[in-house]
């Protein structure tokens, strides 16, 4: 076999063909596929038994116990909007009422919670500017009756006025279609409340001690 041949034939071993070259860029990309499949999805062994809720994916909770009385306990759900979710926490002392909560009253203060609106763009025409020991309702129970407040100062945006016809939710599920109110505080004015509020955990462990 002269020089030229033997050129020939290691070249032929060497080169790929295009053949090869597409199985070789289409493995590589196989690869790729997988190491992204594996930094985006979870090990399934380490999901949980039940999917976490809109309200664990979207909101942080916090809470307010002893709201100015005894057994007033409220929760504050704080969007990363700044938007916050007002509603009774499950430690409420209205829940050990028999019976539970009966009815629900927006006609508190001077005004009727109930019957204002907010317009624009931004929700900012006609909002109401409480401070955090406003009354935003009252909720009643067969022996007693319970103020409800803001719990943070800010624009009152929304009440729930399915509570009105519905006061059961309040006993099924306040912290979702119960819901008190919504409320805009300011960056500065929602610094300062959160400074007095529990998270989920502190919560826990101040009731589990009660």
């Amino acid at each position: 076999m002269n020089d030229h041949n033997v050129y020939q034939t290691n070249n032929s071993e060497t080169e790929e063909t295009p053949e090869q070259a597409q199985q070789e860029r289409e493995k590589e990309m196989q690869d790729d596929e997988e190491e992204l499949h594996k930094l985006l999805l979870p090990n399934v062994h380490d999901l949980p038994l039940t999917p976490p809720s809109a309200i664990d994916f979207n909101f942080v909770a916090y809470f307010a116990p002893d709201f100015l009385k005894p057994g007033h306990d409220q929760f504050v759900y704080r969007h990363a909007n700044g938007l916050c979710v007002i509603g009774l926490a499950p430690t409420h002392v209205a829940f050990k009422d028999e019976g539970g909560i009966t009815a629900v009253d927006f006609n508190v203060g001077k005004s009727d919670r109930s019957g204002f609106k907010v317009t624009g763009k931004r929700k900012k025409q006609n909002a109401q500017h409480f401070e955090s020991n406003t009354a935003v309702c009252k909720v009643c129970t067969n022996n007693d009756s319970y103020i409800v407040r803001c719990c943070v100062k800010g624009s009152l945006l929304e009440v729930n006025n399915r509570l009105i016809k519905q006061p059961g939710l309040l006993n099924s599920s306040a912290d979702r279609e119960g819901y008190i109110a919504i409320i805009m505080p300011k960056p500065a004015d929602w610094l300062k409340i959160k400074s007095s509020l529990l998270g989920l955990e502190d919560y826990k462990r101040k009731r589990e001690e009660c």
